[in-house]
């Protein structure tokens, strides 16, 4: 090999080396330093997970992360096949059964006779697909507002309150659709249920 190359060679590798010594401060230390300092200093509660406080100031959860509810004076979540239980922020996903799949129909039919049964509803009365089915993510924070309103006689009842009460604080956690087109309005559960404790503890 002639001095040439060798020089080369070695021009080469001092380059590569220099290169992947800025690329990782660039890349490793600089940037995640700016974004975070930019997410904190303009999208301060994004940044922090979106929190949600309940009266004492206490997280309770993330305002993009459903939680499961059963009780009857709670308005109820999407059901979720995330984790073995349901709900599990840390296993997000769906249950990958198909259209054609009897697991699947049998699951939705006991759901639907659940659901009926729960809000005292009537036989022919529709229920919304966000009630009986889970969402990809299986952590979809929000319910359609036909689901809310389907579920607000029971809530009213369990908690002694005139629906009219319950109805407004459905529309006051309603989330319009971003830039007013994209999605559908949908009622964020944990917020919803959270304004009903501190209505009527």
């Amino acid at each position: 090999m002639n001095h040439f190359m060798k020089t080369l060679i070695i021009k080469n590798i001092y380059s590569a080396i220099v290169a992947t010594v800025i690329f990782t401060i660039v890349v490793c230390g600089i940037y995640p330093i700016v974004t975070w300092g930019l997410g904190q200093l303009f999208f301060s509660k994004q940044a922090n997970g979106s929190l949600i406080q309940n009266g004492d100031s206490v997280p309770v959860g993330s305002q993009w992360i459903g939680q499961n509810f059963s009780a009857t004076k709670y308005f109820h979540p999407r059901p979720s096949a995330a984790g073995s239980n349901g709900y599990d922020a840390s296993n997000s996903g769906g249950s990958n059964l198909g259209p054609t799949s009897q697991k699947l129909m049998d699951t939705i039919k006991m759901r639907v006779q659940t659901y009926r049964s729960e809000n005292h509803l009537a036989n022919d009365v529709l229920v919304p697909a966000d009630a009986v089915t889970a969402s990809g993510s299986g952590l979809d924070p929000h319910i359609s507002i036909k689901n809310a309103l389907l579920q607000a006689r029971r809530v009213a009842q369990a908690r002694s309150l005139d629906i009219n009460i319950v109805k407004n604080e459905i529309v006051k956690a309603t989330a319009v659709p971003a830039f007013g087109i994209l999605g559908e309005p949908g009622v964020n559960v944990l917020q919803l249920n959270l304004a009903l404790d501190r209505t009527s503890p």
